[in-house]
């Protein structure tokens, strides 16, 4: 250990010599962009020079030569993008493939919380992720989940103690706790809730938020807990009292969720330094056709935010607050994640670099290497169903169940009564969550309303959070056979009708994400969506997202569980 530390310093030295001669002009850099107008983050100035690099950092700002020169005349320079909270499984491709995506549009870092597939595979989906994102040319960072399952009512493939998540701390890059959820459980005094936040205070983690409208004494504990930020503010009241209390307020703009038209007057003097950009959930369609982090500073642009106030929201801010100290400036001694664009108003990327290095240019990323997962953590996210073949008299009802109303463009829901049976004719459509992670042979029964379905049936393994099997069908033998398919792929999404697949997206990873591009794999969604709108599924609702927040019991009114339709008011079971 001794000597494998001096070899340590002695790389460095070498490192620093090399940065030092550059900076002084006394070597050329390895790379120099001549005649850039840069963003400084720190004096919110946009500036003009070469800047020069040397080692992957930044050596210096002024007049310089390099080995390779481009330049820059007419562009602008900003430093890489950070996206400060984000489930890299909502992409539904696997991380290289999100990699290949975002790199394009300037992101050089993001900031992951893998509750998603740590839901069905507990700490070795967490093992999975970590070695699925080591070495990609956009730095993966972690936060580990805080909310493993998401309440007690769901049935997951594991449950995640304090425990569970100690010996994760020591990996270089796992930043610290993920969104705490339970507020409740805090105020509470939960033990095995504080426990897992007294384990990242004493590691000297940040503990990020999910508090939405929390106010008064509870906002008051909730922070004192130390709970530092919030990304689910949705107007300028919750964020104002938050900013009041010292937390940073992620403004996400992602598929689910968009906060950013409320939001953006935030990126002014007075509160924009607090401010964070996160996307939280990202799908395919999204990625190809706005981009990322990049489309968020656009469209905030767009709204009257300071073009400056808004890059340093996507690069310091998120750098600082995550202890992130190399990175998000265009300065001497940070890492030279480099973005290029063509101005604030078009913001059209041209070239990214990481470390120095060409990683993205034209809209392409640049080949790199694969990660490659262990097979045996590799074997465990492709086998994660545990469910036996199912008959149309598995979703048969013997009496009355509660009809979960839909509501257009929402994720939350209406209680919409009781019914014996289904009837497309009145938009009352039979539904289930089948349990697929232990074998139980729980299948929860109730019916949906504001669906539209006409015939055959829509199923999908992602169900927020639990990711069991839910199924919207006109029959039960539309249900039956829907399910079986998913079962059969290893887990995806199914549009089945006449006796077979009108469509389907196979999600053989943890039953949530594709090993297959993200292009391939968004036209086969883009497809599953057509398939599912012409069985008059309503034009108002996303077919498979909305679809999947039915079963997660934490959003008011009615949701479907693996026991049933659950009243989360009253929270009882209907």
């Amino acid at each position: 250990m001794p000597e494998r530390r001096e070899d340590e310093i002695r790389r460095e030295l070498r490192r620093m010599r090399r940065v030092i001669d550059v900076a002084m002009g006394r070597e050329a850099a390895d790379l120099t962009l001549k005649n850039a107008s840069y963003v400084n983050v720190f004096t919110g100035e946009v500036l003009t020079a070469d800047i020069a690099v040397a080692e992957g950092l930044i050596a210096g700002v002024g007049s310089y030569s390099g080995r390779e020169e481009r330049d820059c005349t007419g562009r602008l320079v900003l430093p890489g993008f950070l996206d400060a909270h984000i489930h890299l499984e909502s992409s539904l491709v696997a991380p290289a493939e999100f990699a290949r995506a975002v790199l394009p549009h300037g992101t050089t870092t993001v900031v992951t919380d893998p509750h998603e597939i740590a839901n069905v595979m507990g700490a070795d989906g967490i093992a999975y992720m970590l070695q699925a994102t080591e070495g990609l040319p956009v730095d993966v960072r972690f936060m580990l989940p805080s909310c493993v399952p998401a309440t007690p009512l769901d049935e997951s493939g594991a449950e995640l103690e304090r425990k569970d998540l100690d010996g994760f701390y020591g990996h270089p890059r796992v930043q610290g706790l993920a969104e705490m959820m339970n507020f409740v459980g805090v105020l509470a005094g939960d033990e095995a809730v504080l426990e897992k936040l007294a384990a990242a205070r004493l590691s000297d983690r940040r503990i990020d938020g999910h508090a939405p409208d929390l106010a008064g004494n509870g906002l008051n504990a909730y922070i004192a807990a130390g709970v530092r930020s919030d990304h689910e503010c949705h107007d300028l009241r919750d964020a104002a009292a938050k900013l009041e209390r010292g937390q940073y307020i992620m403004i996400r703009e992602g598929t689910a969720a968009r906060n950013l038209e409320a939001l953006a007057p935030l990126l002014n003097e007075k509160y924009g330094s607090r401010c964070l950009l996160c996307t939280d959930d990202k799908h395919p369609g999204d990625l190809l056709e706005k981009g990322h982090i990049d489309a968020i500073i656009k469209r905030a642009v767009g709204l009257g935010a300071d073009p400056v106030a808004a890059v340093k929201a996507a690069s310091l801010n998120a750098a600082q607050y995550f202890g992130l100290h190399d990175r998000g400036a265009v300065a001497p001694g940070y890492l030279a994640d480099l973005v290029i664009i063509d101005d604030f108003q078009s913001f059209r990327v041209e070239a990214v670099y990481k470390r120095g290095v060409l990683a993205a240019e034209h809209g392409a990323a640049m080949p790199f290497p694969v990660p490659v997962v262990e097979p045996g953590l590799t074997e465990r996210a492709h086998h994660t169903f545990r469910v036996g073949s199912l008959t149309a008299e598995d979703f048969r009802n013997d009496g009355p169940l509660g009809v979960v109303g839909m509501v257009d463009g929402e994720i939350t829901t209406l209680d919409a009564g009781r019914a014996e049976a289904a009837d497309t004719a009145r938009d009352i459509l039979r539904a289930a969550v089948v349990e697929r992670h232990r074998g139980t042979g729980h299948i929860g029964l109730g019916f949906l309303r504001g669906y539209g379905l006409k015939s055959g049936a829509v199923a999908t393994s992602i169900s927020h959070d639990s990711h069991n099997i839910i199924v919207v069908g006109a029959g039960p033998e539309d249900c039956a056979a829907a399910v079986n398919r998913v079962v059969e792929l290893n887990g995806g999404i199914v549009v089945w009708n006449d006796g077979k697949p009108a469509a389907e997206v196979p999600l053989a990873i943890g039953g949530i994400m594709s090993s297959e591009p993200l292009e391939v794999v968004n036209e086969k969604l883009e497809a599953a969506k057509a398939a599912a709108y012409a069985l008059g599924v309503n034009p108002g609702i996303d077919p498979f997202m909305t679809l999947s927040f039915m079963a997660l019991p934490v959003i008011p009114t009615l949701r479907l569980t693996t026991r049933g339709v659950f009243d989360v008011g009253s929270q009882s079971y209907v």
